[in-house]
């Protein structure tokens, strides 16, 4: 009950309390913010319908040496769990009380995901935050422009582009240690180093980076005597464009991303095996094609990309002491062209067609699955209609009709009105009606489980909320209420009487609602507060893991024009989670406590635009605190790094 009175009273005080920040930091004007995840196309914040959060390169600076999972888990509405625990821990996302295969996640506004897994869900632990120039999470059903997946939200990730420099390179380096609440070994248990080069020549642009993270000293199941369990990850990429003419751009990308990690076996509530050294390595390719051409009226983008992600598994059978392989492998192809026309300044038509091909193989000590029978493609074709008044009113309309070579059509649509109230100081109102789709995956249609009649998941969300901008735009609030229905759910069924396993179409409904409400307030030209709150509610069939209150805050204090220190603040609500129980053969649900997590960083220009050190704690108190039951927690840890700019 204290924490709960201390976390609400922090919230509090960030409603009375001041926020500012330099020139050059974060931009305070989020209305004149500018967006691509509303339109696909580059849309003033203003003018959108929805609130959507955007994490600049500005606000990754201020979190460095945290991974992506970290920084996505500080925004409103979003959990991404399984960040506090091990690095090889499988990370879990939650928005608006959906799942992994309920969030979309693209790459340069490419939709990527592992069609060998059982929910299509994309691995976040493939990409380091370091790559990375900027995010913008959009909430709610999204699939009238994005498709099968963006039920719940869209996280779309820009990896980093071609400095204006003809030539630049940059380096980085950071060691930490590696610790639960229990250990307190200080030495150096986890590396962070990377390089790229950049620039523009004449007509060409050009990006090539490379990162490594190596990681031990922590296992991953929770216990004393544990051995500890390694994890490591390679990443390569590389961008080239060209400017054909004023009007035409041609863009490719090429990624080679690596992940090898030692894991644990869960048996039930008994424990885990910890007494082999099981490892699983995940490795991805992608590569892809993006031309851009932009005449008088509009501008038509081809996004295209090829993916093939292979995972293995090698782990010892404790009943015959023998090492059993598993080798899944997938390939996915999308090629989305889109084009925009426009009206008029206040009216402009995207129309689209979207194409996906997804098939995979598997080889298990159990089963085999071969790609010319595990395989499925979609064409949808979409179109929004935005309207943008001169007196305030904003109009976002469209459908998609959606083919699927396995369970054949699906219509969804949305309807997304905005005001914006010509006012001292700028208020936007907003609401929408949006539905969406999960498509079922490979794995559920063709494996020794699946069901080949299954048909998509449905979701329907209403929101409405309203953002705005006071004291001469140095305070920045919004609040968006929703209320999501999920029906025709996909689910894993188990007959007890005669042992048959396989999925289905769940019959009823299962509802979520919540509020998300961020604010930041200026007080002087050097200190920045900000905050959110987020309360979700979900039916208790799928409310695992789901905190129902989170609260983050914090400061920056930029004490000079070279100097940054910043705090943050995390609350995290109870939560049901669940284990497997040997003695019943049944599944048992468990409450896990709440706990609060503060950390630091302090960051020195040691050479103007060139030179930068830092040093961060994170659970500076040491907390212990339970993300999964059984698997272990980081407790307080230091990192220092470094980077250069050439």
């Amino acid at each position: 009950m204290k924490k709960t009175v201390r976390a609400v009273a922090i919230l509090a005080m960030l409603n009375t309390c001041a926020y500012a920040q330099e020139k050059d930091s974060t931009k305070v004007n989020a209305l004149d913010e500018v967006v691509v995840s509303d339109t696909k196309f580059a849309l003033r914040q203003e003018k959108s319908g929805k609130v959507i959060e955007v994490i600049t390169a500005k606000d990754l600076e201020k979190k460095s040496g945290q991974s992506l999972a970290n920084v996505l888990s500080q925004v409103a509405g979003v959990e991404i769990n399984g960040n506090q625990s091990a690095n090889g821990k499988n990370l879990g996302y939650y928005i608006r009380g959906g799942k992994n295969r309920q969030v979309l996640i693209l790459i340069d506004g490419i939709p990527v995901t592992d069609a060998s897994g059982i929910s299509f869900e994309y691995d976040l632990r493939l990409l380091p935050a370091e790559q990375i120039e900027k995010i913008e999470i959009m909430k709610g059903a999204s699939s009238t422009l994005y498709g099968t997946g963006a039920a719940t939200g869209v996280i779309n990730i820009t990896l980093k582009k071609s400095a204006k420099k003809e030539i630049q390179g940059n380096a980085y380096v950071n060691i930490g240690s590696n610790n639960t609440a229990d250990n307190h070994k200080y030495n150096g248990q986890d590396f962070n180093q990377g390089l790229s080069v950049n620039g523009n020549f004449k007509k060409a642009n050009y990006l090539a980076g490379f990162n490594s993270t190596e990681t031990k000293g922590m296992s991953q199941i929770a216990g004393q005597n544990y051995e500890p369990d390694s994890f490591s990850r390679q990443n390569l990429m590389a961008k080239l464009g060209f400017k054909a003419t004023q009007k035409l751009t041609l863009d490719f990308f090429g990624n080679y991303d690596r992940i090898k990690n030692k894991y644990d076996l869960a048996f039930d509530n008994t424990g885990f095996d910890d007494t082999a050294d099981n490892v699983t390595t995940s490795k991805q390719i992608r590569f892809g094609f993006s031309p851009k051409y932009k005449y008088t009226k509009g501008e038509f983008v081809l996004n295209s990309g090829f993916t093939k992600i292979t995972r293995d598994y090698k782990e010892l059978n404790t009943f015959s002491n023998t090492i059993d392989y598993s080798l899944y492998e997938s390939r996915s192809i999308v090629v989305d062209g889109f084009n925009k026309y426009k009206f008029s300044n206040q009216l402009f038509l995207i129309l689209g067609v979207n194409y996906q091909f997804n098939d995979m193989k598997s080889q298990t000590p159990f089963s085999t699955l071969t790609n010319e029978n595990t395989k499925f493609n979609i064409i949808d074709g979409y179109t929004t209609l935005v309207y943008n008044a001169n007196f305030g009113l904003n109009i976002n309309a469209g459908a998609r009709l959606n083919n699927h070579s396995a369970y054949g059509n699906n219509f969804v649509y949305n309807f997304n009105p905005s005001y914006n109230f010509k006012t001292s100081f700028p208020l936007k109102v907003l609401a929408s009606y949006s539905t969406a789709y999960v498509t079922p995956s490979l794995y559920q249609l063709y494996s020794e489980y699946g069901n080949a009649n299954l048909t998509p998941e449905k979701n329907a969300t209403v929101e409405a909320g309203f953002e705005t901008e006071l004291v001469n735009k140095k305070v920045r609030l919004n609040a968006v209420g929703f209320f999501r229905n999920q029906t025709n759910a996909i689910d894993f069924y188990f007959d007890p009487s005669t042992f048959d396993a396989y999925y289905i179409n769940v019959n009823g409904e299962t509802k979520a609602r919540g509020v998300e409400t961020s604010l930041n307030i200026a007080l002087t030209s050097k200190l920045q507060l900000n905050g959110n709150y987020t309360f979700t509610q979900v039916d208790k069939a799928v409310d695992r893991l789901i905190p129902k209150h989170k609260v983050n805050a914090g400061f920056d204090f930029q004490a000079t024009s070279r100097t940054l220190f910043s705090v943050n603040y995390q609350y995290f609500d109870g939560r049901n989670d669940a284990f497997f129980d040997g003695n019943t053969f049944g599944v048992v649900t468990t409450k896990l406590g709440s706990y609060q997590l503060v950390n630091a960083l302090v960051k020195y220009e040691l050479i103007k635009s060139r030179l930068t050190i830092f040093g961060s704690a994170t659970n500076i108190f040491n907390e212990e605190f339970v993300e999964n039951v059984g698997y272990s927690t980081r407790g307080r840890n230091f990192k220092l790094g470094l980077n250069i700019i050439l």
